[in-house]
């Protein structure tokens, strides 16, 4: 009989120690599908910006399983009744709300599958899980999913300030040294409170709200969609894009069994069936730096420059503008590559794009953030507070980038 203590201690560089609570929790946490997140950056290609954003989404996951035991506490603190199985399935559905990421996180979403979310994979790896585990997660996919009548539990998992926002703002801001971003977690945790059974916050709690959005919008244009970063993620799946292309040609391409999978076949939701599951589940960074590191010798002009441009951090030149990039500009970078190389326009569109960013740090049409005010009143935060800035970082931002290749390829 297996008696193996299953109530583990860990220690994350943030919080300090975060327990394990339960059994349940402690297999999931083992088994391979969420292992695998140990191999998965959080933040993609960024570490090509900032040296120190290596951490995974295995971090971030137990981060936010660690706030939501916290969120729990106060709630129940405050009079809010929570069963048993309620706090066990909000662990579980915030503890396995990222485990569809594919490598580098976004780059997959728009090239080895197509257009599959991250979420629908999520959902169906914790419906092969719940197979395995005897329907145990039938409640927490019933949360993640927004079907369980409590609404404020969902918001837990997936709102404005729930309790991803509330690890990632902070984590990514310790791994990047970017001190914009942190926010008091803590302090927003504590001022949680329920009303008709939506999330609020009460009112004493405004202030961290406030710098919670700032530091979203800050960590948004500094971090999220820093020029470099953006440039490197467009060649990455670019070089995903071109591996597949020639791979249909009929071109056999060095790479592992999982990723060699979904570049020889197209791949989309309807396909994803247990087999494909796990395939899927074998697929990580790794996977695909080693491919790379293939491709750079590839006879191909594409994909070996591709390659060669992001393992040697030599990168596309990017500029970003406030106004939309002309077709003139475009069409001039475009020719001038087609002459220096011979090569064909829809080849040069591989190294000369064009492309927007936007940044809204408070949507106003989704779920809101509401204040409880000591009137007993609950109103929204743009409302509620005398922050004239807010109402501006509810507007979106929209930025136009134009990359193309610096002197040589």
């Amino acid at each position: 009989m297996n008696t193996r203590n299953k109530l583990k201690i860990l220690n994350d560089p943030i919080y300090g120690f975060i327990t394990i609570p339960n059994p349940l929790i402690f297999d999931l946490i083992e088994h391979k599908y969420f292992q695998r997140l140990r191999r998965i950056t959080q933040m993609g290609m960024s570490y090509l910006v900032y040296p120190g954003a290596h951490h995974t989404r295995f971090h971030h996951a137990l981060g936010c399983m660690h706030l939501m035991q916290k969120a729990i506490q106060v709630l129940c603190f405050k009079g809010v009744e929570i069963s048993e199985d309620e706090k066990q399935a909000l662990l579980i559905a915030i503890l396995l709300h990222d485990i569809g990421h594919g490598p580098f996180s976004h780059a997959m979403e728009h090239s080895i599958v197509n257009s599959v979310h991250h979420e629908e994979i999520s959902l169906l790896l914790m419906e092969q899980l719940n197979t395995e585990f005897n329907g145990s997660l039938t409640l927490a996919i019933e949360i993640f999913k927004g079907n369980y009548p409590r609404k404020f539990m969902y918001q837990l998992i997936s709102g404005q300030i729930d309790m991803d926002r509330a690890d990632y703002l902070k984590r990514d801001s310790f791994y990047t040294g970017v001190a914009e971003g942190n926010i008091n977690s803590e302090r927003i945790i504590t001022m949680l409170s329920v009303v008709n059974d939506e999330l609020v916050i009460e009112e004493k709690g405004i202030y961290s709200v406030e710098k919670f959005l700032v530091a979203r919008r800050l960590m948004y244009w500094q971090v999220y969609l820093h020029k470099t970063s953006l440039v490197a993620e467009q060649l990455l799946i670019r070089v995903l894009k071109r591996a597949k292309e020639l791979t249909l040609q009929g071109t056999q391409l060095k790479a592992s069994a999982a990723l060699s999978f979904f570049i020889q076949n197209e791949i989309s939701i309807e396909d994803f069936n247990h087999e494909v599951l796990d395939r899927f589940a074998k697929l990580d960074d790794y996977d695909i730096i080693s491919a790379m590191k293939e491709w750079m010798n590839e006879d191909d002009f594409i994909l070996s420059n591709l390659c060669e441009m992001i393992i040697n951090r030599d990168l596309l030149k990017i500029k970003i503008k406030n106004k939309k990039i002309s077709d003139n500009k475009l069409q001039s970078e475009t020719q001038n590559l087609m002459k220096k190389y011979s090569i064909s326009e829809a080849e040069a569109a591989y190294f000369v794009f064009s492309g927007e960013i936007s940044n809204q740090a408070y949507k106003t049409t989704s779920q809101n953030i509401n204040i409880l005010m000591k009137s007993g009143k609950v109103q929204d935060v743009v409302k509620a507070s005398d922050q004239l800035n807010l109402k501006a970082l509810s507007k979106t931002v929209t930025k136009y980038y134009i990359c193309y290749p610096k002197d040589k390829l």
